[in-house]
């Protein structure tokens, strides 16, 4: 049972403070054979965490309020990410790809307050009423005196992510203080995780990825958190699991496909290394045979969502079966509703809408701002996640596609429509559509098919050169088709799915 006292920083550092606080919490990295370059304690993480929160409040952010964080791959992100929480503000952590003008819209959504960063990453306009606090802003918050946690209830907000949505405006999700309580399924479900454990997450501190898999759940549990902030090369990676004696190691499947492909690894590499976590992007079976063949050890799956994280995966306790991310993490309540609009409950193997119950603690709160839409994502007491899927008679699901368009890119979630707004003002683009298309077996890529203006052709440098300056490298098209029409309906929506069929045969 939740109390009604909860706060989510809490939660996540004051037991292991207590009752391990000489243990090092969290590891940072910018080189795999080198020692440590930052090295927190748990008492150490608490201490400073506590004192920005008692910054922020002397600098008058008051409960409630939103702090736009610009911190990059920067060991201030969480710092001042779980400080925002323990103060009783709401942190809106945002990727460092981000362009100034895709940084200004999230701003002036949120209503943010106060900007945080690091001096580097590309800022939003300057406004009215809202402050700026940079790298020395920062440092004078760590001699602020060291506070208490704010006296916050389950129920109240805690951090505010956004994600793509249908209509290619990011959507807040707005999460509750209790949805750290709320991954607890995740624990035993798909970690195995426990105090001797020690965590390799592969992404950036700003990825709500990393913010939960790789330091809110490893810190609640006692265990150590690694993050590395060096070059990305995918030999880098088995080094860092020996040097640093990771058990567990928590990426994208690209990333262990790269490690495959490019790293030299077999059953003697980092034996300290019980079994490996993925999600982000759906895992191909015959991915996961080769790395299971190579090393000795499995990956364990997840299928989640920004609203409410992971809540489907092998692990374990729930052997893996090739092309399935897994069953219900136990406690969860998950179905498998008609896509009429009846909220059915459809039986073993019925494929329909994957749906969560509304009672979950992990689920958010609702979308900022935006009560429409946070209905339309309910159907009575189910939160509709938007994935097709069907359940086997036992239990594990079977992934289906989305029920809308949205795309998966590096992990990340992409509304087309976002690329396509940033494309539409290119003077030699007349009309363009995105969609995924696939290059090989497992492998989609961000692709645009695009509709010259006139005589004129664009050629994809240019547009490469057009999207740069517009948007997040993880939303840019990887592949361009250059098209005379679009295939659209009667009433003008383009067929997404008609559009793999213009792709040049061979082409790449």
């Amino acid at each position: 049972m939740l109390p009604s006292h909860f706060n989510l920083a809490e939660y996540v550092l004051a037991r292991s403070a207590s009752e391990h606080p000489e243990k090092a919490a969290l590891l940072v990295y910018s080189e795999p054979a080198a020692a440590p370059e930052v090295t927190f304690t748990f008492a150490e993480i608490e201490d400073a965490v506590l004192r920005i929160a008692t910054g922020l409040v002397e600098r008058g952010v008051e409960r409630g309020d939103r702090l736009l964080l610009r911190l990059g791959n920067t060991p201030e992100f969480p710092l001042v990410f779980f400080g925002a929480i323990a103060a009783g503000c709401v942190p809106v952590p945002t990727s460092a790809q981000l362009t100034s003008g895709e940084c200004d819209k999230l701003l002036i959504d949120s209503g943010a307050r106060l900007v945080v960063h690091d001096d580097h990453t590309p800022l939003p306009a300057e406004r009215a009423g809202v402050g700026r606090l940079g790298s020395e802003g920062i440092a004078a918050l760590h001699k602020a005196a060291r506070g208490s946690y704010a006296d916050t209830a389950a129920d109240d907000p805690a951090f505010l992510v956004y994600t793509s949505g249908t209509s290619g405006k990011p959507k807040g999700v707005l999460h509750a203080q209790r949805s750290a309580f709320g991954r607890r399924p995740m624990y035993r479900g798909w970690y195995g995780i426990g105090p001797d454990d020690v965590l390799l997450h592969a992404g950036a501190f700003n990825w709500t990825y990393t913010l939960g898999v790789g330091l809110t759940d490893p810190w609640a549990n006692g265990a150590t958190s690694i993050v590395y902030t060096g070059h990305r090369d995918p030999d880098v990676w088995p080094s860092l699991l020996e040097s640093t004696g990771a058990t567990l190691f928590a990426a994208v499947p690209s990333l262990y496909r790269r490690i495959l492909k490019y790293g030299h690894i077999g059953s003697h590499s980092f034996p300290s290394l019980r079994h490996g976590l993925t999600a982000g992007e759906a895992l191909r079976p015959s991915m996961h045979a080769e790395w299971l063949e190579k090393t000795g050890r499995p990956l364990y799956e997840a299928l989640g969502m920004s609203e409410i994280s992971t809540y489907i995966s092998s692990g374990p306790e729930t052997p893996t079966r090739p092309g399935s991310p897994g069953r219900p993490q136990p406690g969860r309540n998950v179905a498998i509703l008609s896509e009429e609009a009846d909220g059915t409950v459809l039986g073993p193997d019925e494929p329909g809408l994957l749906c969560v119950h509304r009672s979950d603690p992990g689920l958010m709160l609702g979308y900022w701002q935006d009560e429409a839409g946070t209905d339309e994502a309910f159907l009575g007491e189910w939160f509709r996640t938007g994935d097709r899927a069907r359940i086997d008679a036992d239990g594990y699901v079977w992934y289906e596609g989305r029920a809308d368009d949205v795309m998966n890119a590096f992990g990340y979630r992409v509304a087309p429509e976002e690329v396509e707004a940033a494309l539409a003002g290119h003077p030699l683009v007349h009309d363009v559509a995105v969609t995924e298309t696939e290059v090989r077996d497992g492998i989609r890529l961000i692709t645009a098919f695009v509709v010259p203006n006139g005589d004129e052709h664009p050629n994809e440098g240019e547009l490469n050169d057009w999207c740069h300056a517009r948007l997040a490298e993880y939303k840019r098209p990887r592949r361009w088709v250059f098209v005379h029409d679009l295939p659209r309906t009667p009433s003008g929506k383009v067929q997404r799915r008609e559009l793999a069929k213009k792709v040049p045969p061979h082409s790449h």
